[in-house]
């Protein structure tokens, strides 16, 4: 009943997405309540038929982005560790205890922008969420020897992920396209000063009374909760949680001026290409920012001519796509394609070379542009149809914008995309002095000029 709940709202809201009501139309369709504490903790209200049942979610606006000192990235990660080893109050076991009580599972994620620590329970048991999860934020306390055990369980997390060729070559692409801004580094930061974390218990202090503070902070709740309760818990246990003043400073890139290309000499798995492009920052009011993410889904879905010809026809490539993640400051938008021999690399890149081409000089037709925001709207709207991927969907967009409206801000945005946006960006961004190449085969070489 809950996903025809949303399936009906989302449809209603489509009778005027194009209409004289356009501008109230919505693609979340529920209200979205914002209160601001007066230590500057952003909370986050949305009521959803959930009878019993409620997300809760609290994004930290730091990632590996906010790493701007040399030798110590990693940090935003090891937090997402360190805050489930326990405080003095509610100890790793008893806070597991807690969560058994409430039926929840708390977990945690880490990217470049910010850091998402969640829990899904019942509902009438919010208030003892709020309170284990203030806790934790503000009462975090752990010894030098607790550091550095987590800090090699960091290590020995890296070292698993690493042995994989495309977390690897992902390493290798990031260091390579990036010079100076931070996301030149993944998430798990660079691998010397993994080494050397334990070390920096220090530092780790610094980092935590740094970031981790009201003003840095959102609180999300999504389901059976009211703003009213909600903002009451909120004041209640995170009211005297001390703002901070750190702000970080994150060096811009500088404009890229030619081609870069990084290749990864690996036979055991299929012949990889990437084709990655510098795209701008995430906004809700550049129209270039959905134009390419809509340009990716014409020059490279399943649908598209390219992946007709390249992998139906030609049976050259296994598979082929095009995706931009939306990031706080410039990032790239990446095609990526799995081949079937290492021989066609050179042909590939020059088919997807030659499809952008086209695409600068001839565009597409209104209806594949009115079909393609038409599924793109919608297979988002249908995959937020529990509190959970609600709240998740909040998160990113508290991350990006600070705002959660800026969801509903965006997808009115694409709305606006025209087929002259299209290629505007395509000739903007789509350039070689933008891109980065990277390759995975199992000679030494890439074999891509």
């Amino acid at each position: 009943m809950k996903l025809l709940s949303l399936i009906v709202a989302v449809l209603m809201a489509a009778a005027v997405w194009n209409g004289p009501l356009a501008a109230q139309a919505k693609i979340l369709p529920y209200p979205i309540h914002q209160t601001q504490l007066a230590n500057g903790l952003n909370v986050v209200t949305v009521t959803y038929d959930s009878p019993g049942l409620a997300a809760f979610y609290i994004v930290v606006r730091v990632g590996s982005r906010n790493e701007v000192e040399e030798g110590v990235t990693g940090f935003a990660h090891f937090f997402e560790h360190m805050m489930f080893r326990g405080t003095e109050k509610y100890p790793r076991e008893k806070y597991n205890d807690v969560l058994k009580s409430v039926g929840a599972g708390a977990n945690a994620n880490t990217w470049f922008d910010r850091t998402i620590y969640h829990m899904t329970g019942d509902a009438t048991k919010l208030e003892t969420m709020f309170e284990i999860e203030a806790d934790r934020f503000m009462g975090l306390k752990y010894t030098e020897h607790d550091f550095k055990t987590e800090a090699g369980a960091v290590k020995g997390e890296y070292t698993k992920n690493n042995a994989s060729p495309y977390a690897q070559l992902e390493e290798n692409l990031l260091n390579t396209a990036f010079d100076k801004h931070t996301y030149k580094h993944t998430t798990m930061g660079f691998l010397k000063d993994i080494i050397d974390m334990p070390n920096q218990y220090k530092y780790s202090l610094e980092f935590f009374d740094r970031y981790y503070r009201p003003e840095y902070s959102t609180i999300v709740v999504v389901g059976d909760a009211t703003p009213e309760k909600v903002n009451a818990l909120a004041q209640k246990y995170f009211g005297m949680w001390k703002r901070g003043s750190y702000v970080s400073v994150v060096p811009p890139e500088p404009p890229q001026d030619t081609v870069r290309s990084t290749h990864l000499q690996n036979g055991s798995i299929p012949p990889y290409l990437g084709l990655h492009f510098k795209t701008p920052a995430y906004s809700d009011t550049d129209v270039m920012v959905p134009a390419i993410d809509v340009l990716n889904a014409i020059l490279f879905s399943e649908t598209s001519p390219l992946y007709k010809k390249l992998v139906l026809q030609e049976q050259k490539v296994r598979s082929i796509g095009g995706d931009m993640l939306f990031t706080r400051d410039p990032y790239l938008s990446s095609i990526e394609a799995s081949l079937v021999k290492k021989e066609d690399m050179q042909y590939v890149k020059d088919e997807i070379l030659k499809a952008i081409e086209d695409f600068k000089k001839n565009g597409t037709t209104d209806e594949i542009l009115a079909k393609t925001k038409s599924r793109m709207k919608y297979g988002f709207a249908m995959s937020i149809d529990n509190p959970s991927t609600i709240a998740n969907s909040l998160c990113t967009f508290v991350t990006l914008a600070g705002d959660p409206e800026s969801l509903n801000r965006l997808y009115a945005l694409y709305e606006k995309v025209t087929v002259a946006d299209l290629k505007a960006a395509a000739s903007k961004y789509y350039v070689p002095s933008g891109m980065t190449i990277a390759t995975i085969s199992g000679d030494a070489q890439g074999g891509v000029k």
